[in-house]
């Protein structure tokens, strides 16, 4: 048997186009608008037994008008693009690709951190205006604590590098299931303990009630002088017009975003007139390596279900619409 899936972007990884072709699917891909109005049309009007969602929002009502939809995985682990109450609503599992992009999203992380902590962007940009200003104005890392938000794949990746460049090593995870696993001496109860002691502090946590806008005033502000803030997991969970504040007072030495709150950054936003911001648009996850493992996890996702298979319940984000395979 064959299915009609939905892929949010105008190109799937070699390894999911291959794992779709091989099962027969028929597949389709943005082409026009490439936004949530494109994504609506096509599912009123094409029957999709499954979509593979990738940044593109995808609303109540593009899930509302494809009744013979069965299940979406997300391209990635993020899933504040994919109205989930609506899937949960109509009893669609919303599956995610965890563990895939992790290496990539570890490897910009560490480039953000080197950036920032080196002001290496901002040097380019002296450069580029044809000054050599040659100043002590950066930071050595050896020596300093990296503070972890999330002690997942990306996390312990990222942790291993730091600690081969000799940084100290604290982290804060609630969810963490096996801390054995991962240095338990270096888990710390709260996150307020955790900013307490972090000179470079690095997100890598998804976006829910108790994590949105964990970065504010206040929790900035526990920061020590002259911390270095990196964000490679989602905007939301930093209060933008405290982080610029922070930033512009001194208050923080630097910061290094891959993710903001709205996407693209808007023209006019304050970020853009900060020295000591360094923004990627949303690459973590982009490279080729990541984009085909991704690709292929998705598609397999997809395929599992879709075949009457057991899927594993931790990737789903919606677990109680899951049932027993027959």
């Amino acid at each position: 048997m064959s299915w009609t899936i939905l892929m949010t972007a105008p190109v799937l990884g070699a390894g999911g186009e291959r794992a779709l072709a091989e099962a027969g699917c028929e597949v389709h891909y943005l082409r026009g608008s490439q936004d949530a109005a494109e994504v609506e049309a096509l599912m009123a009007r094409i029957p999709f037994d499954a979509v593979i969602s990738r940044t593109v929002t995808l609303s109540r009502t593009a899930i509302a008008a494809c009744p013979t939809l069965k299940v979406i995985c997300k391209h990635g682990v993020g899933v504040t693009n994919i109205d989930v109450e609506a899937a949960t609503a109509f009893g669609i599992p919303v599956l995610t690709t965890p563990g895939t992009n992790a290496q990539s999203v570890a490897e910009l992380t560490l480039g953000l951190m080197l950036s920032a902590a080196r002001r290496i962007s901002w040097q380019q940009q002296e450069i580029a205006a044809g000054r050599w200003t040659r100043n002590g104005s950066s930071m050595e890392l050896s020596g300093k604590t990296l503070g972890l938000v999330g002690m997942g794949e990306i996390g312990q990746r990222v942790a291993r590098v730091a600690r081969a460049m000799g940084m100290r090593v604290r982290f804060y995870d609630p969810g963490l299931r096996d801390p054995q696993a991962v240095f338990p001496e270096e888990q710390l109860a709260s996150l307020d303990a955790l900013l307490a002691q972090s000179n470079v502090l690095s997100l890598h946590c998804p976006v829910n009630a108790a994590t949105r806008q964990m970065l504010n005033s206040r929790t900035l502000a526990l920061l020590p002088a002259g911390a270095v803030v990196i964000n490679t997991s989602r905007g939301e969970l930093i209060d933008e017009a405290a982080l610029d504040e922070a930033l512009r007072s001194g208050q923080l030495f630097a910061a290094g975003l891959d993710t903001v709150a709205t996407e693209p950054l808007p023209a006019d936003h304050p970020f853009r007139t900060l020295k000591n911001l360094t923004i990627t648009p949303h690459i973590g996850g982009s490279t080729p390596e990541a984009l085909d493992k991704v690709a292929s996890f998705a598609a397999q996702q997809c395929l599992d279900f879709l075949r009457g298979l057991a899927v594993n319940p931790l990737t789903c984000v919606n677990r109680a619409v899951l049932k027993e395979p027959s």
